[in-house]
């Protein structure tokens, strides 16, 4: 059943607020206004996530990492896109996407998408944690699981992604029990095709499931046909005014 809290939507009860996470817009270049809002003094971000082409790309380029470091300059960390692709993913080519995030954007972590759930994949992604942070010892590690996990995970990253998804499915979810042994510091929930009258609602599961990083948004994803976090949605500002403030009205 849901964990439940007294809090307000924009805090936790640790009192703890909450932050958002991007999972990555386009490229500055088709989407530069975006990155510029990104980086406005204020805004309440946990991270944001770099993703040039499914990864880093195949070479460097300026315009991302002039993003990125604008970013950075406001305290806000930046996280290189790692596709696991559920566990089918080589390690030396994940190894090798890894290295050109870090040498050529600075990157102050990792969101590795797609990540498995299961038992029995959980060593090879163990594994994964472990040489990354060897690479870069303040490395933020972000499981993208999409849904809750084996609970072992949580012992081997900072945050895990324990809801990706449509909100027709997330206004009725139900959250593991397990995760009420972990601070909402360490779930996040991202949420797509959120109408803004349910903007408060959607807030509020958060906040009762206990993820303290939260991305919502009114895109959608055309079933299957798009995706739905490249663009910002069209209620940022109110979402920006609502977790910033830490007021629910």
């Amino acid at each position: 059943m849901p964990h439940l809290t007294s809090t307000t939507a924009g805090t936790t009860s640790t009192g703890l607020r909450t932050a958002l996470g991007i999972p990555g817009y386009a490229h500055p270049l088709v989407a530069p206004a975006q990155w510029a809002e990104l980086a406005r003094p204020g805004t309440p971000l946990n991270w944001v996530v770099l993703n040039v082409a499914g990864g880093p790309g195949s070479r460097p380029d300026p315009h991302c990492l002039e993003a990125a470091g604008r970013l950075r300059g406001t305290g806000v960390r930046v996280l290189g896109h790692l596709d696991l692709t559920h566990g089918a993913r080589a390690f030396g080519d994940l190894l090798s996407d890894a290295h050109r995030h870090l040498d050529w954007y600075r990157v102050d972590g990792f969101l590795l998408d797609r990540c498995p759930t299961d038992r029995t994949a959980l060593p090879e992604v163990r594994r994964a944690v472990t040489t990354l942070r060897a690479i870069s010892d303040t490395a933020h590690m972000v499981l993208g699981h999409g849904c809750h996990p084996y609970p072992g995970y949580a012992e081997h990253a900072d945050q895990l992604v324990t809801f990706s998804g449509a909100w027709s499915d997330y206004r009725w979810s139900q959250v593991a029990e397990w995760t009420a042994d972990y601070p909402p510091d360490r779930f996040c929930h991202f949420v797509h095709s959120v109408p803004r009258g349910h903007l408060e609602e959607a807030l509020r599961i958060a906040r009762w499931q206990g993820a303290a990083t939260i991305y919502f948004t009114d895109r959608t994803d055309r079933r299957g046909r798009a995706d739905p976090w490249e663009t910002m949605p069209g209620y940022w500002d109110e979402i920006v005014s609502r977790i910033g403030t830490g007021v629910s009205e």
